[in-house]
């Protein structure tokens, strides 16, 4: 059985673990699962609400030739079968399966010849901490997590990107500790976001009082600090599950039938994030299709772009509707490009030389096209940017310095990130 983080539940059994009901809190059981994560004490806690940011992953590398930085003057075997379309900034083009996008483009900001590296799997590892290594550095969320963590029971990095049967393994916090792992919304963990029928709120809160004078007595007894990890995250269960702001924020049902139909489907995901990121979670990531066409690129790209289109206009304009659009960043991007030259008869092999990535919201810069490609789209005609200042870009958003040191495993501070220059286009002060 998965828990709340979308891993097997830890080494502890039910018999085991602490379970809330013995000390008489009645079906407290998310506490548990927060436990058996919880191997390190958290980080100072912040007062102010952190800004946040939506990270879209399309996985398997979406075809920047096809979408964002199209070739309509080179070879066939490279513009491939679309056309471009002219957008409501001037002299800025997108393929023309992207409508909604070239409608709104003055809400975007496209970059254009990231240059990633190709690991021979399909990770956003690089997209999500900077670091090509997979498995060595916690990822932004963690990151997050660990720096500014929230007071008010809302999880601060949510991750809507899982897959069956648990969580993407790249998506580990490392040496941030287990208690930094996004917070997972299956079956499971949203059924632990309530009280059992028996426990009012007077009566949660009377209990919570005595756990902590239970603790007390025992503390004098700790020296390991897993005592204090303990009350932390057994506090941090208690505040999600009395908190109706954190239901709420997970109900897509509360929205209406029109709502549903605006985001579609396919981008479901996103309005569960718009209403994550309205209640004030950090850090958001999701994952939308399967981009990984090495046969049947046109095919594909011809059934998905639309569906993308249309997710991201509803997410984009949403977000500006309410007021949102300078606090909360959307960036969406895989963790490479294709190939310029189609491939296998229909196809596109992957291209870490060259990717795109399209930014919205933040208060940043948008309407504008930064960086460029040669004749083919095969790499960057200058200094190319790379995931780590996409993600430098994002900290800065998030109000967390990159050059901000985290203790590994062995007590080395580590910088959040190596290469901490910024898009720098995207200041739009």
């Amino acid at each position: 059985m998965l828990n709340v983080f979308g891993a097997p539940r830890g080494r502890l059994s039910r018999r085991d673990a602490l379970h809330v009901g013995a000390l008489g809190f009645g079906g407290l059981s998310l506490a548990d699962l927060f436990r058996q994560r919880a191997s390190a004490a958290p980080g100072t806690e912040s007062k102010t609400r952190a800004k946040s940011v939506i990270m879209v992953w399309l996985r398997g590398g979406a075809s920047h030739i096809d979408s964002y930085d199209m070739k309509p003057d080179a070879p066939a075997e490279v513009r491939g079968e679309f056309r471009p379309i002219n957008t409501n900034v001037t002299g800025v083009q997108v393929c023309e399966h992207l409508p909604l996008h070239a409608k709104m483009m003055d809400k975007l900001a496209v970059i254009r010849g990231i240059k990633s590296v190709d690991i021979g799997d399909h990770t956003p590892h690089y997209i999500l901490t900077g670091f090509p290594d997979r498995g060595k550095r916690p990822v932004i969320g963690s990151v997050v997590s660990y720096l500014k963590p929230r007071t008010d029971g809302l999880p601060p990095y949510v991750s809507l990107m899982y897959k069956s049967p648990g969580l993407y393994d790249n998506e580990g916090p490392t040496y941030c500790g287990p208690a930094h792992r996004p917070f997972v919304p299956k079956k499971e963990g949203l059924a632990n976001l309530s009280l059992e029928k028996s426990v009012s709120q007077e009566r949660l809160s009377t209990r919570k009082e005595l756990l902590r004078t239970f603790d007390t007595l025992n503390r004098d007894l700790d020296s390991s600090g897993g005592m204090k990890s303990m009350d932390a995250y057994t506090q941090r269960a208690m505040e999600m599950i009395a908190s109706p702001k954190v239901r709420q924020a997970f109900d897509v049902s509360k929205e209406s039938p029109e709502t549903h139909a605006r985001y579609g489907k396919y981008c479901e995901t996103f309005l569960t994030a718009r209403r994550l990121v309205e209640a004030g979670v950090s850090v958001v990531t999701t994952k939308v299709g399967d981009w990984d066409t090495h046969e049947k690129n046109f095919v594909d790209h011809k059934d998905q772009l639309p569906q993308l289109d249309k997710g991201l206009y509803a997410l984009v304009t949403d977000l500006h509707e309410r007021g949102l659009d300078k606090d909360v960043a959307v960036v969406v991007w895989g963790e490479f490009g294709r190939a310029p030259k189609v491939s296998r008869g229909d196809g596109r092999d992957h291209w870490p030389d060259a990717g795109a990535a399209v930014i919205a919201g933040g208060g940043f810069k948008v309407g504008q096209v930064i960086g460029a490609t040669d004749a083919h789209g095969s790499r960057s005609k200058g200094t190319p940017y790379t995931p780590s200042n996409v993600l430098a870009t994002l900290y800065q958003h998030l109000g967390i310095d990159p050059e901000t040191t985290i203790p590994d495993h062995t007590k080395r501070p580590m910088y959040v990130l190596d290469d901490r220059a910024t898009v720098r286009e995207l200041d739009a002060s």
